[in-house]
């Protein structure tokens, strides 16, 4: 399947998880460490609207990725972004362009579908994230967490998770049968649990 579809599916069910919530939910507290609902959807935001300005030819700017407070209109600017990156990934020849990725490498480039696979992970994480934040249940669609399982398996587990910001936290041990998801979420530093 098209890796711009997985994509759609992820971004739009943490669309809908962020829908769930209200004002008085920003405040909570998140599986990302240190960081509150409100943290969490500033960061978010922003990483669409990179993607997005990645897939436009203009990934190389790093004001593009920066993270400000979201602030009363926290919900509205998720959905717009999420609109936003959507609508990048969808144009047509973006699978024959190189996005710039400033977070891996100043000058760093990669191949769309494969920029567009780190940006699915992270989303299909990210929602579960809002999930356990709300207290709501999560379950990730089959095809979605089939076409994860490589990506996830393929993000390295080094000493760049320690490092303040990095994109995920070290990997962490579970049973080899628990469920393909959980040990997603286990390999990218998350606990199931």
């Amino acid at each position: 399947m098209d890796i711009r579809e997985l994509d759609r599916r992820a971004v739009r069910a943490s669309v809908d998880l962020v829908a769930k919530a209200a004002a008085e939910d920003l405040g909570r507290p998140t599986p990302c460490a240190g960081w509150t609902l409100a943290d969490l959807l500033a960061h978010m935001t922003a990483q669409h609207h990179g993607f997005a300005a990645a897939a436009e030819g203009a990934g190389a700017d790093l004001a593009v990725w920066r993270v400000e407070p979201l602030g009363d209109d926290a919900f509205s600017a998720y959905a717009g972004a999420a609109e936003r990156v959507m609508t990048a990934f969808a144009q047509d020849g973006v699978l024959d362009r190189e996005f710039a990725l400033p977070e891996f490498g100043r000058d760093l480039t990669f191949p769309a579908a494969q920029a567009i696979g780190f940006h699915f992970i992270d989303y299909l994480v990210h929602g579960w994230d809002v999930a356990q934040s709300l207290g709501v249940e999560f379950t990730a669609e089959p095809e979605l967490v089939e076409a994860a399982w490589p990506i996830a398996r393929a993000v390295p587990d080094d000493g760049r998770r320690r490092r303040p910001g990095a994109a995920f936290q070290p990997g962490l041990v579970i049973p080899e049968d628990a469920d393909r998801f959980s040990r997603i979420l286990a390999m990218l530093g998350r606990s199931p649990a």
